[in-house]
């Protein structure tokens, strides 16, 4: 039988489980990153955690205008930079999936101004020195950093979205390479652009045009584009670096992108161009984690999935590369980074999809560090408990 002394007892220690439980709970996204923000290590961030399911968590946190006081918000526009690699390798592999193209395929296949391409023996200040490579670099090649293309040619200065990419992409032809494919790897930007030029002729559309219509319309990815509008330019976030004095953070432009950004004479870069929004990137991986379908809509077969999310560099190699991701030795995880911080993946093991969008050219203190910080709670507060 309970006396009131017993009852009473029983609620104080119920109550000390409860506090404890409290405690225990880690803290909210925006409150880890929060300090980073207050000590100007960040301008601010938009962060998302999601399953292939559901939305779990859209965090904001800091400033996307610090001087105007424009707070971030879930809508923000952030240039996602290198993050357009992997959008452009699941366009390509949509036309694996159609038999229309192959991984294997030599690139000259497709785009016969690569044929007879020379490697590089030799070189020094005096000279140069070519030879034949040991086989054509392929669709694989390009699309894994594994083909020998340098990371961009000498035309694509001082911005790189100034050539269309017809003339980018042959630039690169005429290029010597610089390893034998297969060989080495060096992260190239112009082998992801050669993909998205593989796209568009095999598709008979402009590459821009065939992500619209099968992937960002279809998707519900209303705003990632190459081209943000005027609506959208006063949702986008200001990149910053660190100020002259080191105390502080100062306004800088996108120097790899000309101005003004919604300028149609802006030229698509497949490996690097685009703008999008936390839900747009969501969408992305939740019909990756979905084996290539979402909401009843099938985008890529489940083996083009797996091509694009697990090891393609040979196993020789350091790197671990899929195509247009990149992935964790332990094939655990896959996702990619950009120029200015994003980050975006996708956990195997705990089905968690995070994705991390600041806007930043550098850092002051420990501002790099706030990215893992972020997936630490991520995982605290929503991985599922084994």
């Amino acid at each position: 039988m309970f006396t009131r002394a017993r009852l009473a007892a029983l609620l104080v220690a119920l109550l000390g489980v409860h506090r404890a439980l409290s405690a225990a709970e880690p803290a909210s996204v925006a409150d880890v990153l929060q300090p980073y923000v207050d000590r100007h290590a960040l301008a601010g961030a938009v962060t998302a955690v999601a399953t292939k399911d559901k939305v779990l968590r859209v965090d904001t946190v800091g400033y996307a205008d610090i001087a105007a006081g424009r707070a971030m918000t879930p809508d923000t526009v952030f240039w996602i930079a290198s993050q357009s690699k992997p959008i452009t390798a699941t366009a390509l592999m949509m036309l694996v999936d159609e038999g229309k193209v192959n991984l294997d395929d030599p690139v000259e296949k497709h785009l016969p101004e690569f044929a007879g391409q020379w490697l590089i023996a030799e070189k020094d200040a005096a000279h140069e020195l070519l030879k034949k490579p040991g086989h054509p670099i392929t669709v694989r090649n390009v699309l894994s950093h594994t083909s020998g293309l340098p990371f961009k040619s000498g035309i694509e200065q001082p911005t790189l979205d100034l050539w269309p990419l017809r003339a980018r992409v042959l630039s690169y032809a005429i290029t010597p390479l610089e390893f034998d494919p297969d060989h080495d790897y060096k992260y190239s930007n112009a082998g992801i652009n050669t993909a998205g030029r593989i796209i568009e002729v095999v598709s008979g559309m402009p590459y821009e045009n065939f992500l619209d219509e099968r992937l960002f319309r279809p998707l519900g990815m209303k705003d990632t584009t190459f081209w943000p509008s005027g609506e959208q330019l006063k949702r986008l976030a200001k990149a910053y670096k660190p100020n002259q004095t080191k105390d502080g953070l100062q306004e800088t432009p996108i120097a790899q992108l000309q101005y003004p950004l919604d300028d149609r004479s802006r030229q698509p870069m497949p490996a690097g161009g685009l703008f999008a929004t936390a839900h747009d990137l969501v969408r992305f991986y939740q019909m990756l984690a979905g084996g290539g379908s979402l909401d009843g809509k099938k985008y890529l077969s489940p083996k083009a999935v797996d091509a694009l999310t697990h090891r393609q560099t040979p196993e020789g190699l350091k790197e671990s590369y899929g195509l247009g991701f990149k992935v964790e030795a332990a094939q655990a995880n896959f996702g990619h980074g950009g120029a200015y911080g994003t980050n975006s993946t996708y956990d195997r093991e705990t089905g968690l999809i995070t994705i991390y969008l600041i806007q930043h050219e550098g850092f002051l203190v420990d501002g790099k560090e706030a990215l893992a910080a972020f997936k630490r709670a991520a995982a605290e507060r929503f991985a599922p408990t084994k």
